[in-house]
């Protein structure tokens, strides 16, 4: 078994709490020294008691489901010969009420734009195929309930 550590860090200061108008604004920490800050979406929690330039849960869960399936694609099309050279994703995270009536993040779509070179480029086929395979081998996508859907971009 692989274990993973964040740490994370919020201190009320001088601030009240009972009147639900503290900041939500927090530390993570992790341990090759990374530190990022963060809070509630704003989309949740009005400023000030949010920092809209502060790294969210939902953000950070869009963007660990993308960067999980990215490292994968780029293994397995190394595997098969391919090169790539640019690898870029737009993800977007649906937060929306789930089957069992709670609010969830219910969709993740993945939009990358991959540029290979080289004597073997893949099809489209081929590419999809990659794509399947890295989302089944996916850690992060294996442990979600949501539908993580790949949209690859043209061109």
């Amino acid at each position: 078994m692989q274990q993973f550590e964040a740490k994370l860090v919020w201190e009320r200061g001088q601030q009240g709490f009972a009147d639900q108008r503290y900041s939500r604004a927090h530390e993570w920490s992790f341990d090759g020294g990374l530190r990022v800050p963060a809070s509630s979406s704003p989309l949740s929690v009005p400023p000030p008691m949010s920092n809209p330039a502060n790294l969210d849960p939902e953000e950070a869960l869009v963007a660990a489901a993308s960067s999980c399936h990215m490292l994968f694609f780029l293994s397995i099309a190394a595997q098969r010969g391919f090169v790539v050279d640019r690898y870029s994703d737009h993800a977007v995270g649906e937060l929306a009420r789930n089957a069992e009536g709670r609010v969830a993040m219910t969709r993740i779509t993945l939009r990358p734009s991959i540029a290979f070179s080289g004597a073997a480029l893949p099809d489209a086929a081929a590419r999809a195929a990659i794509h399947h395979l890295a989302h089944q081998k996916c850690y992060i996508a294996n442990s979600l309930k949501t539908d993580i859907v790949v949209a690859e971009a043209e061109g």
